[in-house]
């Protein structure tokens, strides 16, 4: 699906990027003003310096285009796995255990986050620092709050919580860069999430998730814990549906509405030691093979509200399972 740019009268210089168009934020429509007198009523913003950051904003259409074909709505698994568990990425995901040890290991001891998970996190989001987002966070979040009806009311959120961040960091807004959603740094985090979660590892003052490693790890760690992250506990399980397979087959949710043992009696298999009663929840994916079934346990959905999808959860756990062996491998 194409999404365009609303129809308006665009005062201001429109640049062409390639063929992509990119407007200035018109500031003297409704909505936007609307926002300006929200920031300052509410947060005793002030309007001349939010009005000149806002007129340097620019409606992208390639961001537009991006958001409208994520690849977790148009891929299947096996598709979708294939971008994440490659010998390149895994092989990287190594180095960086190896580079990072010390970091990890603490981080991990004293939040109960596994290493396997901080790898998988990092690795999937950003390459592992590599690929971190080329867009102007104010372009994004002004974008998709100003000219993508569908999640106008989550992007404005976005936008304003980035606003404060600003302030609070004492940040340049025009020099953030992320993704064409607007996550931001390393962990890849929205404003919102940045506010919440981001943490000084380093005690030095700052909340740096753009070079800091040891902040970016502590910080995803802290995301985990504050989402309920069970120490130890199992994520996620292989199954198989027999014959003797009595429930149904759901679409695939973010959350776990089974148990252990009402699957079990159901007819699905599945190794687990977590007891009968631990939330557990049936994942049908789509392999090269055919429907491949999976069992989620509490930590596997615990993952989805870093990235609310089903496959994003497995590639993430599958990708810091497979360094975590290139790891032990490589120590032998």
């Amino acid at each position: 699906m194409r999404v365009t740019l609303a129809k308006r009268t665009f005062p201001a210089l429109v640049l062409l990027l390639g063929s992509a168009a990119a407007f200035a934020i018109d500031t003297s429509r409704p909505e936007v003003q609307q926002f300006i007198n929200r920031m300052v009523d509410e947060h005793s913003y002030d309007r001349d310096t939010l009005e000149s950051v806002l007129q340097d904003a620019e409606s992208k259409e390639s961001i537009l285009e991006a958001i409208s074909r994520p690849a977790e709505r148009t891929l299947e698994w096996h598709e979708y796995r294939d971008i994440f568990l490659t010998r390149e990425r895994i092989a990287a995901g190594a180095a960086f255990w190896q580079e990072h040890e010390a970091e990890l290991s603490r981080i991990s001891e004293e939040t109960g986050v596994s290493i396997e998970m901080l790898v998988g996190i990092i690795g999937v989001e950003t390459y592992f620092g590599r690929i971190t987002g080329s867009y102007r966070v104010l372009d994004a979040l002004s974008t998709l709050a100003f000219d993508y009806p569908p999640r106008s009311r989550f992007f404005t959120s976005e936008l304003e919580q980035f606003l404060l961040l600003v302030r609070e960091e004492g940040m340049e807004a025009a020099d953030a860069t992320g993704s064409y959603a607007g996550a931001m740094g390393r962990p890849q985090f929205m404003p919102s999430s940045y506010r919440a979660y981001a943490v000084d590892s380093t005690d030095d003052g700052k909340r740096d998730i753009w070079t800091n490693w040891s902040d970016v790890i502590g910080s995803v760690a802290n995301y985990f814990v504050r989402h309920g992250w069970q120490a130890d506990k199992q994520v996620v399980a292989p199954a198989t549906l027999g014959a003797q397979w009595q429930g149904e087959t759901p679409e695939n949710q973010l959350k776990a509405e089974e148990t252990v043992t009402s699957l079990s009696h159901q007819g699905a298999m599945f190794s687990t030691e977590l007891a009968g009663e631990e939330p557990a929840q049936l994942i049908t994916l789509t392999g090269e093979d055919g429907k491949e079934y999976w069992v989620g346990f509490h930590n596997f959905f615990v993952i989805t509200r870093y990235n609310r999808s089903v496959m994003y959860a497995l590639a993430v756990h599958q990708l810091g399972q497979e360094i975590a062996l290139e790891v032990n491998d490589s120590a032998r």
